[in-house]
């Protein structure tokens, strides 16, 4: 696989490179922080893969950090989730950090701030504050609240702390330029009055920092070298920068005394921030706030629904997360935004599990074959491949008896044109067993075919004197007597439409999910791929690669959703 060969060169493996030989940085540090308020993503894979790789790649460190700084819309189930999902996808961290264990550090940095004339507390709320801001432009206004004293902001500030003050009545803000052509630096807010319990600190704060603030102090008190963002963050750069300047941890070991009293080690640095394009996939979206929708209106069947662009949804879905890694390396880091196409994606993972997929036999739509000439009550075994391309797989033993079960649509009556597999009077090959040819066909009152009934050529079996007989198609087959009933979830593309987050007037985006998207059938499966645990990835013949639902499989109620379908049918239906 991809992920052996030579990593994919671009602009933030170079940066790195050349702080390293240029010797400007020792030891590469980054982190991952996402905040605990949804689900991980397959964009958010892009990240964990830049993140942790620029990392290893460099012999350094990654930490996972949760920016859990906005309570009320996090939860633990996010948190175990985050933490599943990057084990998942291959790797480990340094050090698991919140920003919640620095929340004494932020506060302890916004007095210095506030001492050093920096920053102060704001009477308008938040309309007030719009309207002083200005726009692109206008220059914004001052606060009529921008002079007061360093004590008495220092003052109000800890009232602010001590929960004096209602919500959203006060805020402290960094006094920068309300004249600055990038919004973000007229005087930005640091921290919030917000009385909500918080699942780590409870109710011990009444104040909590804004992401800006806390984001790039979280960075700088865990030595991170290079802090990875996403586009919408470069105009957020001179804001970070400011903050890590200003502060200026290195230089004030008593701001950040708290950590190694609670035993964290700490060696502040000043981070360099690097933005770099999201991943975005056509046919699927990936916001927040649309997949929670997904979620609530019930479209899907819960955040891991193989449908769902989530990590849990690929990982039930049965996409390896080698794949997964190796779509986003080859895919690589610009500072374009685009949409790559799904296939893309699905095609690393055919990739993947082609390589390492057995292969099995399963019938999703059965239609009963009886083989006339073979006895009542006849057994026998026929030998198999578990890999056509690779022999260290070895072979399995496959029971064949009289009566077996085949696909529907490996049979038409009327034949259209081109249509190679079974037909009255024709030929076939039955995958291992050798030729039959069709002799009659079994139908209900309705005139639905119920059976079909066919002879077995002797001299064409394995072993025979006529086994390299030529004919025009080959079809699989389960034994109607030693299958074992299966439930498969045929999964596809969640939305009809390449960019279904665009705004079309009229419509909302759920209006282009894919009704197709998940299909239920009942069939039959061979008994060693039923026995299978949970996870356990096929390549069921001629049909696609299946994996056993993590939750639903059981040996006795075998489950299997599938993957991906052997080609792509999509870039058909698009020529």
């Amino acid at each position: 696989m991809a992920n052996d060969a030579e990593p994919v060169q671009h602009f933030i493996r170079q940066i790195v490179r050349e702080d390293v030989t240029g010797g400007k940085i020792q030891t590469v540090r980054t982190r991952f922080p996402p905040e605990p308020n949804g689900h991980l993503h397959l964009g958010h894979a892009k990240a964990i893969c830049l993140d942790f790789g620029i990392a290893a790649e460099f012999g350094g460190a990654c930490n996972l950090r949760l920016d859990d700084t906005n309570p009320g819309r996090e939860d633990p189930e996010y948190v175990r989730g985050i933490q599943d999902d990057v084990r998942w996808l291959g790797f480990a961290w340094a050090e698991l950090r919140h920003a919640s264990d620095y929340f004494e550090v932020f506060y302890r940095a916004a007095r210095k701030l506030v001492a050093d004339g920096k920053a102060y507390v704001d009477d308008l709320d938040a309309e007030q504050m719009r309207a002083y801001r200005g726009t692109l432009t206008e220059a914004g206004r001052e606060s009529p609240f921008r002079n007061r004293s360093v004590e008495e902001n220092l003052d109000l500030f800890r009232r602010m702390r001590e929960g004096e003050f209602p919500d959203g009545s006060k805020t402290l803000r960094a006094k920068i330029d309300m004249a600055a052509g990038n919004m973000n630096l007229r005087d930005p807010a640091i921290y919030r009055i917000r009385r909500q319990a918080h699942q780590n600190t409870g109710d011990t704060w009444p104040i909590y920092p804004m992401y800006d603030f806390a984001h790039s102090l979280s960075d700088a008190l865990e030595g991170i070298t290079h802090s990875f963002c996403t586009l919408e963050f470069e105009d957020h750069r001179p804001l970070y920068d400011w903050f890590v300047d200003h502060v200026d941890l290195a230089a004030h070991p008593d701001l950040w005394q708290p950590l190694v009293e609670a035993g964290l080690p700490t060696a502040p640095s000043k981070p360099r921030q690097i933005e770099f394009a999201r991943g975005n996939l056509s046919y699927t979206v990936m916001s927040k706030r649309k997949l929670t929708e997904l979620v609530r209106a019930g479209h899907v069947d819960g955040w891991d629904d193989p449908r769902m662009p989530t990590l849990a949804g690929a990982r039930r879905r049965g996409f390896p997360p080698s794949a997964l890694r190796t779509f986003w390396d080859r895919m690589g880091v610009s500072k374009q935004n685009s949409n790559i196409d799904y296939g893309v994606l699905e095609a690393c993972v055919r990739e993947e599990l082609d390589a390492r997929a057995p292969r099995r036999m399963a019938v999703l739509d059965p239609l009963r074959l009886v083989l006339d000439n073979l006895p009542e009550g006849h057994e026998e075994h026929v030998e198999l491949p578990n890999h056509p391309k690779d022999e260290s797989f070895g072979t399995r033993l496959v029971a064949l008896a009289r009566e077996l079960w085949i696909e529907r649509e490996d049979f038409a009556e009327i034949p259209p044109k081109g249509f190679k597999r079974l037909v009255p009077g024709g030929e076939v090959r039955l995958r291992g067993v050798g030729i039959i040819r069709l002799d009659r066909i079994d139908k209900d009152a309705n005139g639905t075919v119920t059976a079909l009934h066919a002879t077995l050529d002797p001299s064409t079996r394995p072993g025979a004197a006529d086994t390299n007989r030529k004919v025009k198609g080959t079809i699989h087959w389960v034994s109607a007597r030693h299958a074992v009933q299966a439930q498969f979830r045929l999964y596809d593309r969640l939305f009809q439409v390449e960019n279904p987050g665009e705004e079309r007037e009229g419509h909302s985006f759920t209006d282009f999910i894919n009704p197709e998207a998940k299909r239920v059938l009942q069939g039959y499966v061979e008994p060693a791929a039923a026995q299978a645990q949970a996870e356990t990835h096929w390549q069921f013949e001629r049909t696609g690669y299946f994996v056993t639902d993590r939750h639903d499989h059981a040996a006795d109620r075998p489950v299997f959703n599938r993957t991906a379908s052997l080609r792509d049918t999509w870039a058909r239906r698009q020529r």
